[in-house]
């Protein structure tokens, strides 16, 4: 490890917290100094969670010019340490990051795979955001995973299996992990420089070699339309490549739920599916397309194609799977829970299940990802306050697609609570047209 260089100036001594909130509340920028003076505060303890969270929520409202994120971001990284690898993986150093969606386990069968390929995969995820799952969510629904793993953990995992999936260690960017928990509790998750700053802070601490960006739009994700997930996009894109990371960024459309599956133990059920070559082709082509672009971007592919048909041959023949099984040894899981997880029951299940049914005749033409999202976090799949325990086992299992036709009474939607039932369903008749 080791610790960026940020120039350091003026005193940041000078400055109250308070004034900085009133500088951004009423629409001004703030100066380098005045940033690194809030990361300053926030690290030592001198300011209230009350101040934080109105300095968010103005930092939400107002905004951030492209100096004021830069300078956060870099201030971040500068809270903890930098990682450090050998020489020889110099090139193969990669990750990706998704800006959040409604069954999004995308990260789970791409780190393995990618290891499959020769790639080292430091990957640092965080927990759920708002009605956005969080990756190390679902891991921790395995029993015995553990996502705090210190760099030299990290370093021997990568050198044995060839990715990982942590969280932020107390050295690694332990600033933005303040931010991030009070980002999910105070309306500010869907803050663009917050957004930026968050994301690249941990990417440009991991020391990648290249970086890809999966950009959601639509009712389920941060940005609502197309034009403000290019807008973030951009921003993500132009933080990265600006401090020394190759980045590029996809834009995917968040509408309808990714998979079939939404809740933590299901979505891992589910990525394993995929890594055996089976599961919902939208899951499988969204794996393809990012390992694929990410492979090429890192040096390892000749396109994008070629790139994705050599992530589609690891999960085919089953080497993905295995470096997914021995990532979860290395990081705390059993060996025959690691090996049986997708044919088993160590998975939690929900104590209600209800089947839902299709109240009428007709063509599946929407379903609405936020909404059933949203149900399943006031269930407990979600976080109310960043202290809530997660319940593992609540989720849903949607057994039918858009463009589906569906008969009266035939089965929907498996559904966790019987109390449920009738909000749920309101979801679903929004998504059937009677012919």
């Amino acid at each position: 490890m080791s610790s960026i260089s940020v120039p350091r100036g003026e005193d940041v001594s000078q400055f109250r917290i308070c004034d900085v909130i009133a500088k951004k509340r009423d629409g001004l920028a703030l100066s380098p100094q005045e940033i690194r003076h809030v990361v300053k505060v926030t690290m030592s303890g001198q300011a209230q969670e009350c101040q934080l969270g109105s300095l968010l929520m103005a930092i939400r409202l107002r905004g951030m010019n492209p100096e004021e994120t830069m300078t956060l971001t870099k201030e971040m990284v500068a809270s903890g340490c930098v990682l450090e690898w050998p020489e020889e993986w110099s090139g193969l150093l990669v990750d990706k990051h998704s800006t959040g969606g409604v069954g999004d386990k995308v990260s789970l069968p791409l780190a393995p795979a990618l290891a499959a390929c020769g790639c080292k995969v430091p990957m640092i995820s965080g927990r759920g955001l708002g009605h956005t799952g969080g990756t190390l969510d679902k891991l921790e629904s395995v029993p015995g995973f553990s996502s705090q793993q210190n760099p030299e953990q990290m370093m021997e995992i990568l050198r044995s299996v060839g990715c990982c999936i942590v969280g932020q260690s107390k050295n690694l960017v332990p600033a933005d992990k303040i931010f991030y928990e009070m980002r999910d509790v105070t309306a500010t998750v869907d803050s663009l420089p917050l957004i930026t700053a968050s994301i690249m802070s941990k990417k440009v601490a991991e020391s990648l070699s290249a970086l890809i960006l999966d950009v959601k739009f639509g009712g389920a994700a941060q940005s609502p339309t197309i034009e403000e997930a290019k807008h973030l996009a951009n921003s993500l894109v132009n933080v990265g490549v600006s401090l020394g990371i190759p980045t590029i960024a996809l834009i995917t459309n968040m509408d309808n739920p990714i998979g079939c599956c939404i809740g933590n133990s299901l979505e891992v059920i589910e990525a394993l599916e995929c890594l055996e070559g089976r599961g919902p082709e939208d899951l499988k082509e969204l794996v393809l397309q990012t390992g694929g672009h990410l492979l090429m971007l890192c040096g390892q592919a000749s396109s994008a194609t070629h790139g994705a048909e050599k992530i589609a041959n690891v999960l085919r023949d089953g080497s993905a799977l295995q470096c997914f099984r021995k990532m979860l040894e290395a990081q705390g899981v059993k060996p025959d829970i690691a090996r049986t997880l997708s044919s088993s029951s160590k998975l939690g299940k929900a104590a209600h299940t209800e089947e839902l049914k299709a109240p009428k005749t007709g063509t599946v033409e929407l379903i609405q990802a936020r909404p059933i999202a949203e149900i399943l976090n006031a269930l407990g799949a979600g976080r109310k306050k960043a202290t809530d325990v997660i319940n593992h086992s609540v989720g849903a299992e949607l057994l039918v697609r858009v463009g589906q036709h569906v008969e009266k009474d035939s089965l929907t939607c498996y559904y966790p609570s019987r109390f449920t039932w009738a909000i749920l369903l309101g979801v679903l008749l929004q998504s059937i047209q009677k012919i």
